[in-house]
């Protein structure tokens, strides 16, 4: 198929990026499947006949073999590669998981986008979605270095949509709430099941990886003059950060 449109996915090996990987792919795209675990993403490209690449976003040198390895043309870059490690109050955080946050979450963005605007450009029309958070609009307490790294994506996101109004590139940002994935509680509290079980305690039907990378594709499906700016997506359960329904 000469006219398959191609998508890059970053943080693909579980999660978000796996789920809107798969939805990519059911909506007719190619998906290239970026994640630093390379069996993970073989596996995912191998399920979706895509194709798995090795990559850790916030090393230059590896996402430059990512752009070689989506080829000359990009149709949808999702970076959607981040993460959250700690929630310690800023008296007492860490500043090396504060600049881990900040590399992945904005500097990897950096690199992926900057490495991969050659293709984008060249595919006459591009979407570009960062994969923002709700903690990217507000802050709370535990959450300094996250939220502030989440605000820099948001920025990054509405600097690069001034910067390139014009051309034909869509940016966009999805900014998802409470979302039950596998892995990014127990990121965030390194591997401490009781704390990342109770993020959810409680909440009926938390959204779920499948939702979001549902909004992904519907962004990316729109016609190519309508550019979604941002979406922010929370579980009904969810009225703000700070106001969870729950249940005993």
């Amino acid at each position: 198929m000469g006219t398959q449109r191609t998508a890059v996915v970053t943080g693909a090996s579980s999660g978000i990026g796996a789920a809107t990987a798969r939805a990519l792919a059911a909506e007719g795209f190619r998906v290239v499947c970026a994640a630093r675990r390379a069996d993970r993403v073989a596996e995912l490209a191998a399920e979706i006949d895509g194709l798995a690449v090795t990559c850790d976003v916030t090393d230059a040198t590896s996402v430059a073999g990512l752009a070689e390895a989506a080829g000359p043309v990009v149709h949808v870059l999702v970076n959607n590669a981040g993460g959250a490690f700690g929630s310690d109050p800023v008296e007492k955080a860490d500043p090396e998981q504060w600049r881990a946050m900040y590399d992945v979450n904005v500097l990897g963005t950096l690199h992926v986008t900057q490495a991969l605007l050659p293709a984008l450009r060249a595919s006459g029309d591009a979407l570009i979605v960062n994969m923002g958070s709700t903690a990217g609009r507000i802050a709370y307490e535990g959450g300094g270095g996250y939220t502030a790294a989440k605000h820099g994506t948001q920025v990054l996101t509405e600097t690069l949509r001034l910067e390139l109004v014009g051309e034909p590139i869509r940016i966009s940002e999805i900014a998802p709430g409470m979302v039950r994935t596998d892995e990014f509680a127990m990121v965030r509290f390194a591997g401490d099941r009781e704390k990342a079980d109770a993020v959810y305690a409680g909440v009926p039907d938390p959204l779920l990886a499948e939702d979001v990378a549902d909004a992904v594709a519907w962004v990316a499906t729109r016609p190519s003059h309508v550019n979604i700016d941002e979406l922010v997506i929370r579980p009904r359960a969810q009225a703000a950060q700070h106001k969870v329904h729950r249940v005993n």
